[in-house]
């Protein structure tokens, strides 16, 4: 008899899982709260302007190859592809630093810095490299239930890299300070401090200089569009605007869950919704962590978001921005250490509109504006509005241009938003940072432990934060599910 499956939530790791699931031939339900499918990868459109309100940055372009690859389809089946160059430029508070769409001419950015810095470079993306295809061909695809995962002839040759840190490894090789929070930048997709990543997590480097930054034509949530089209090509059945009550257990078996009042009944259930607030719907006698567990981990940050659109086209930038013109370690401390509002905060200036014009009216600007902030604090419109005053003066300042009376609108979204729409612990943006004590088989897992047929996905279980690791969370999980259950 084919197995019914309902999964809670629809962002990257769900859909994923259900595509895969549907594949093997159960019967899949996806059971989405919001009244569009995505999860945090959802688009804001107004008076002509389009928004990814969540992942804006397209790394990996292998992971989402190997997806649709698996399904018999391409990338290019459903969106273009444009590779950026310049991939991104850094503000820094008296230069700007260019990275372009090779090797070679980040190299030749680095020594321009620093001279002679770009042998170092090399050196260091080609251990990077090695490491990204030992992360992601061997380690990543592992479902996080023993430790023994992570020993392969590889690893065991690397180990010292899983006790030293990005930050460590990053300073011995160079000394200038624009450089190093260049090469500090990436592991902030991983959602923790480098000084607390490990240096085998400098696979992100070769993501970023190796690989290269990319844009889907139309938006982040073109890979959202297509994998809904994957899902219900292969027979997968979803529901917006059915938030889950509860997840009914009987004699230690999930049995059914509880959507707008009704009851589904169900022969698994896997939540791709965020992790801790999916065991709230469980009795407390079911739920695997405590509360205290949840508060004692490293979670990456929340974020304040502002989405703006410009009615002109604006001077000096590029698709992506980062504005480091104060201090990365400062801003670090007082998201993880002592969390607080940022005395001078680092930033993030998405214009899709540079690269794709369908992103907003003719001659304008799509501009989308990003604090990292601690998760769990104080969210008022008040503290919103102090603080885009005070990126936006400072990005006025450091583009040379005036373009606060060129603003048609502005809408924010802050911790309170978080939760109200993904459920979101403390109003996180990214899930459970990537520390040494939160990899692999030391993150929450895949399968309950105190319940049977109840899964979970996404960016608090394995493999981790970032949306490449959703899709593969959502693999992994439907390759367990499998395993215990043949349909």
């Amino acid at each position: 008899m084919t197995k019914h499956i309902s999964i809670i939530g629809s962002g990257f790791s769900a859909l994923s899982a259900s595509c895969y699931l549907a594949k093997e031939g159960y019967d899949v339900t996806i059971f989405e709260k919001n009244g569009t499918i995505g999860g945090r990868c959802r688009q804001f459109k107004k008076e002509g302007f389009t928004f990814d309100i969540g992942p804006s940055w397209y790394w990996m372009p292998d992971i989402f190859d190997k997806f649709f690859a698996d399904f018999g389809k391409k990338t290019s089946d459903f969106y273009a592809l444009h590779k950026l160059d310049p991939a991104y430029q850094i503000f820094f508070k008296d230069e700007i630093i260019t990275i372009g769409d090779t090797l070679e001419k980040i190299g030749k950015e680095f020594d321009r810095i620093e001279p002679g810095s770009s042998v170092a470079l090399k050196k260091f993306i080609d251990k990077a490299a090695t490491n990204y295809d030992i992360a992601i061909n061997k380690v990543v695809l592992k479902p996080g239930i023993s430790p023994f995962e992570l020993v392969t002839p590889d690893t065991a040759m690397r180990v010292d890299q899983f006790f030293k840190t990005i930050s460590g490894e990053v300073r011995k090789n160079f000394k200038n300070s624009k450089l190093i929070s260049t090469l500090e930048f990436p592991v902030l997709f991983l959602g923790a401090k480098p000084s607390k990543t490990p240096s085998f997590y400098n696979f992100m480097n070769f993501a970023d200089f190796g690989l290269g930054t990319w844009h889907p034509k139309g938006g982040m949530y073109e890979i959202i569009k297509a994998m809904k089209t994957v899902a219900v090509d292969l027979g997968v059945k979803i529901l917006t605007e059915h938030s889950i009550d509860k997840i009914n257990v009987d004699n230690g078996t999930a049995t059914s869950i509880v959507s707008n009042g009704i009851e589904y009944k169900s022969d698994i259930v896997l939540s791709g919704a965020d992790y801790h607030h999916s065991e709230t719907l469980l009795d407390e006698k079911y739920r695997q962590y405590s509360e205290d567990y949840w508060n004692k981990k490293t979670f990456a940050p929340s974020s304040l978001l502002f989405y703006v659109g410009f009615d002109k086209k604006l001077k000096n930038i590029l698709h992506h921005n980062l504005f480091f013109d104060t201090s990365f370690e400062t801003h670090a401390e007082e998201i993880y250490d002592n969390p607080k509002w940022p005395s001078d905060p680092l930033f993030y200036v998405n214009f899709p509109s540079v690269t794709d014009e369908s992103m907003a009216p003719a001659n304008c600007e799509t501009g989308f504006f990003l604090i990292p902030i601690a998760p769990g604090i104080e969210d008022t419109e008040e503290l919103r509005l102090q603080y885009f005053d005070l990126i936006i003066s400072r990005f006025e300042n450091l583009t040379h241009q005036d373009v606060k009376n060129n603003i048609i609108f502005k809408e924010s979204f802050c911790v309170k938003d978080f939760i109200k729409d993904y459920n979101s612990y403390k109003g996180n943006a990214y899930g459970m940072a990537n520390t040494l004590s939160q990899t692999a088989f030391l993150r929450p897992k895949l399968k309950s432990k105190k319940v049977n047929n109840l899964y979970f996905t996404g960016q608090l279980t394995v493999p981790g934060p970032g949306v490449p690791p959703a899709l593969i969370s959502g693999k992994l999980v439907a390759e367990l599910i499998k395993k215990h259950h043949s349909n």
